[in-house]
């Protein structure tokens, strides 16, 4: 058996146990509780440090209006019901930052300069990761995650990150999850199926 640092009810919250939500209570979501997210997730690691994820947090009804034309069809319903809902954006511009966040090795930004693709790819691979640990830490943090990508990232862009330098990921509910919403737990790829150790 293999021990591990957190409880079996820990991993139970955070995995096992966890469902991606479709119906929300109205129970709020408070900016402190948002923070906290923020300020544990932020420790986890990305490449080189370069943190290129940003968050916005939509809490108020006028806020979610202006996201709700751009969401699928089938994903208004359920993001307009919930308490909060993030758009996990990356920063294109995150070279930027490495003066700061990776103080040790500065130059590591000239290799971004005059490569887009390469900035493109290496923001979109590490703002991802920080949308997965922004999930696992809500989680420990007692809400709920409704993660999609059933949306407008052009028109997402246009009404929230028009003139920065910001692209949208994917988009986030957050709350508190109602259980009579909550789909039947799916199958996932055995161990076999999914890996090889060489």
């Amino acid at each position: 058996m293999t021990s591990h640092a957190v409880s079996d009810e820990a991993l139970d919250i955070i995995f096992r146990e966890a469902h991606t939500q479709n119906k929300w209570t109205d129970k709020p979501v408070s900016a402190a509780h948002l923070m906290a997210v923020y300020d544990l997730m932020r420790w986890a690691p990305t490449s080189a440090n370069s943190s290129p994820a940003r968050f916005y947090f939509l809490t108020s009804m006028e806020a979610k209006l202006r996201l709700k034309p751009h969401l699928s069809a089938g994903n208004q319903e359920k993001t307009m019901a919930a308490p909060a809902v993030a758009i996990i954006g990356m920063d294109l511009d995150f070279p930027e930052t490495f003066a700061r966040l990776f103080p040790h090795n500065p130059k590591v930004r000239d290799g971004f300069i005059g490569k887009d693709e390469l900035t493109r790819t290496f923001a979109l691979r590490n703002s991802s990761l920080q949308g997965a640990y922004f999930i696992i830490a809500a989680r420990a943090l007692g809400l709920d995650c409704g993660p999609m990508s059933g949306f407008d990232n052009h028109g997402v862009d246009k009404e929230f990150f028009a003139g920065t330098s910001i692209k949208s990921n994917f988009i986030c509910a957050v709350g508190h999850g109602d259980p009579a919403g909550v789909r039947p737990r799916g199958p996932r790829l055995s161990f076999d199926e999914a890996c090889k150790i060489l």
